[in-house]
């Protein structure tokens, strides 16, 4: 705090310029002076009432700062002693103060939107020493607000709807403008708001925004959106305040206050007579100025109609005119109804005097087309007894052309409903006929498909399905319904019920069977007694039977139905003989094997016979298989050849012609006689042997190639591949002999070739080639 002996004086610069209130001594003193009304300056004995708070306008500063005020002490006694000290907030910074006279200046703009006040503290200093003259004095400088922020609104663009045909004075938004200055301060953030765009529909609360409608009857259908300009304006709309805008674009939203028109009154619609029931054949529309579910409608007949509906398209709103009743040209041409068309939703504060409803008259124009033939039936279920002859009347069927020209028809029958060709149909009259004689047995129901066409016009044509039902004939006889395993003990008493039997029939009669159940014939061991419910009993007539005696009996049973005409049959019950326990059970069933004299049993016959049966099979089977020799094979190596058979279209390779082959066989007669070598073994060894009888007929050669062939055909050894067998040779007649190398020596150099100059001169050139490269002669 600042000593009673100094005071400290801050004045607003705009309010008392260039003025500097002095500290003033006393015990206490004035710490700080403000001028009252009267001028004066307050003093007071003691601190506790001295001002803390001080005001300063925010304003730019230009290029000098802006003197705020004075700060001077009683010990400052002029001579420059005395230091003034300023901290706190912008001490230094945004607030200076002069050491030496205590001026105190702001070196920029003080916005009191960024900050409305400050706190500083105030010191005086020996500057000599730096020991305090006063006690640290703490001050506030509050901001003065100056009308220096426009107003501002939110958005710059609102968006609002309001109701057409709604009363003046109706609410449709408010726009609020916020303004930074101070609002407890002056006039600098007092609003007033105006309307500078959208007169004369709508109107602005000056006070707190809200635009309200000014105009009454506004009709969306004439104008559906507007745009208003608002304004805010400070300092209560006097003159040099400042002032922002904002911009509403409102839409009227509609409602129902306009009716469904018709824009035509009549309506005409033709289609043709083959529409499908529930088929549309056109559609009208009435005209609603208003939108969404307000424009909605619902068509209707007035009256209603028994051929003809209409239905709404909700997404069109259109009415659609449908089928009822199929539709006949023949029969009727022309339609004509009154259609009603209405809004689903209405308003009650606009239907008063406003007919919400109008009407229009329909007219339906049927076209001819060419229709396929109508059956009288559909389908046709027809009967017929089963065992019919082939080619008898089974049922008619009957088409005509419903079109007015009644053009003939034929028929037939679609064949892939008749794959067995039972029926056939008269293509005139649709007589119906049998081809095959029928049998409920296999067939109950034959369903087939009789196929309508028009004579003039094939592609006209109509199914109709006929269900022959195939009744029943009592043609089949009742017989067992199953196949009984029937036996009787060997100690059975006479009398003893041995079988139940029943039986079926596949007929089916009109009141149910009745059987008869008898015997054929009289059986000195059986009798039979007949139920009369469709059953009989098998009873034994003696007893002690013997299976060594009989084995088993053949009881021929006898069975009758009461329909007419009458069937039977006669069917086999094959009983067994067995032994049995006291209580009856069966044991075994088969025939023992009982040592006798005078003879064997036929079972044991049996048995003999079937022993000598087998005894001859595994014989014969043995027999067979040592006849199957296992034959060697033909190829013992893997280095026989003889299957290679080589293609080549040159005239001959010499010696290597044979490399591939057994040319054994154009040897001599002679040599192959007396050294006669199998044909997959290559001999090891071939002696040359020379000619000298020649034969003129070449008999020898015939002989030869047959006595081959048959050795071939005949040779059980002979391999199952083919292989090449050469049968011809030069023959013992040529002067020449044989040219075959086989005979020759193995060795070349041991070949003597004289003899070639002894056969004459077709040899000639033969023996200079060959003697001429003779070894000995070449040396």
């Amino acid at each position: 705090m600042i000593s009673n002996q100094a005071l400290l004086l801050l004045m607003l610069s705009n309010l008392w310029p260039s003025t500097a209130l002095p500290f003033m001594s006393g015990n206490i003193g004035n710490l700080f002076g403000m001028p009252e009304s009267d001028g004066k300056v307050l003093q007071r004995s003691k601190r506790g009432w001295m001002w803390n708070q001080f005001f300063l306008l925010e304003e730019y500063t230009g290029n000098d700062h802006q003197y705020v005020g004075k700060l001077h002490s009683n010990m400052d006694k002029g001579d420059g002693t005395v230091k003034y000290i300023l901290t706190g907030d912008g001490a230094g910074t945004l607030f200076l103060i002069d050491e030496k006279s205590g001026d105190i200046h702001a070196t920029k703009r003080l916005d009191r939107e960024e900050k409305a006040m400050y706190t500083l503290h105030a010191k005086v200093l020996d500057r000599n020493t730096n020991a305090e003259l006063e006690p640290d004095t703490e001050f506030n400088i509050k901001i003065h607000d100056i009308n220096d922020n426009e107003p501002k609104f939110a958005r710059e663009i609102y968006f609002a709807s309001v109701p057409e045909m709604s009363e003046v004075g109706t609410s449709v938004a408010t726009v609020t403008a916020t303004d930074a200055d101070d609002q407890t301060y002056g006039n600098s953030a007092k609003l007033v708001y105006s309307i500078l765009q959208g007169q004369p529909y709508f109107s602005v609360d000056s006070e707190n925004g809200t635009i309200k409608t000014a105009l009454p009857g506004m009709d969306r259908e004439v104008k559906e959106n507007y745009q208003v300009v608002i304004q805010a304006k400070d300092m209560a709309g006097q003159m040099g305040g400042l002032s922002g805008t904002t911009t509403v674009s409102i839409t009227l939203s509609d409602v129902n206050d306009s009716p469904p028109r018709f824009a035509n009154h009549s309506f005409r619609v033709t289609t043709v007579e083959s529409t499908e029931i529930g088929g549309a054949i056109g559609r009208i529309k009435a005209d609603d100025p208003d939108i969404g579910h307000n424009a909605e409608m619902e068509y209707s007949i007035v009256g209603g109609h028994d051929t003809f509906n209409i239905i709404t398209d909700q997404t069109t709103q259109e009415g659609v005119i449908i089928i009822k009743k199929a539709l006949d040209y023949e029969s009727k041409k022309d339609y004509e109804f009154r259609v009603e068309v209405r809004n689903t939703y209405l308003d009650a504060r606009f239907i008063h005097g406003v007919q919400f409803k109008d009407y229009a008259t329909v007219k339906v124009t049927v076209e001819d087309v060419d229709e396929p033939p109508v059956f009288t039936r559909n389908p046709y279920i027809i009967e017929v007894h089963e065992d019919t002859a082939a080619g008898s009347f089974v049922g008619v069927v009957l088409a005509r052309d419903p079109d007015a020209d009644n053009k003939p028809v034929k028929y037939s029958i679609d064949r892939h409903t008749d794959l067995e060709r039972l029926f056939s149909i008269d293509s005139t009259n649709g007589t119906i006929t049998t081809l095959k004689a029928l049998d409920r047995e296999m067939s109950k129901w034959h369903n087939i498909s009789v196929v309508a066409t028009e004579i003039n016009n094939p592609r006209q044509t109509t199914r109709v399905p006929v269900f022959i039902k195939v009744l029943d004939v009592n043609d089949n006889a009742p017989e067992f319904a199953m196949s009984y395993d029937t036996f009787v003990c060997e100690n059975v008493k006479a009398g003893q019920l041995i079988q139940t039997i029943s039986a079926v029939d596949t007929d089916e009669p009109l009141v149910g069977h009745k059987f008869v159940f008898s015997m054929s014939g009289t059986n000195p061991n059986f009798t039979i007694v007949d139920k009369e419910d469709n059953t009989a009993n098998i009873l034994t007539r003696r007893g002690g039977f013997s299976r060594r005696e009989m084995s088993m009996y053949f009881l021929p049973v006898v069975i009758s139905d009461n329909d007419y005409p009458i069937q039977s049959s006669t069917s086999t019950l094959i009983v067994r003989v067995c032994a049995c326990d006291s209580r009856g059970n069966m044991q075994s069933c088969s025939p023992e094997v009982l040592p006798f004299s005078d003879g064997l049993t036929t079972g044991a016959l049996v048995a003999i016979l079937l022993c000598v049966i087998i005894l001859l099979m595994i014989v014969v089977l043995f027999a067979a298989l040592r006849r199957q020799r296992k034959k060697e094979p033909l190829i013992i190596s893997k280095e026989d050849v003889r299957d290679n058979v080589v293609s080549y279209n040159d005239e001959g390779g010499g010696e290597e012609d044979t490399q591939a082959f057994d040319i054994g066989t154009l040897r001599n007669p002679e040599v192959m006689d007396a050294n006669k070598l199998r044909r997959d073994i290559i001999p090891e060894m071939l002696f040359p042997f020379r000619r000298t009888s020649p034969i003129k007929d070449n008999t020898d050669v015939r002989d030869f190639i047959n006595g081959r062939l048959q050795e071939n055909d005949s040779d059980p050894t002979a391999p199952p591949y083919d292989s090449l067998a050469t049968y011809a040779y030069e023959g013992s007649g040529s002067l020449a002999e044989s040219l075959s190398s086989l005979e020759s020596a193995a060795n070349e150099g041991d070949q003597d070739y004289d003899y070639l100059s002894n056969w004459g001169p077709q040899f000639k050139k033969l023996a200079e080639m060959y003697i001429g490269r003779s070894p000995d002669r070449e040396t």
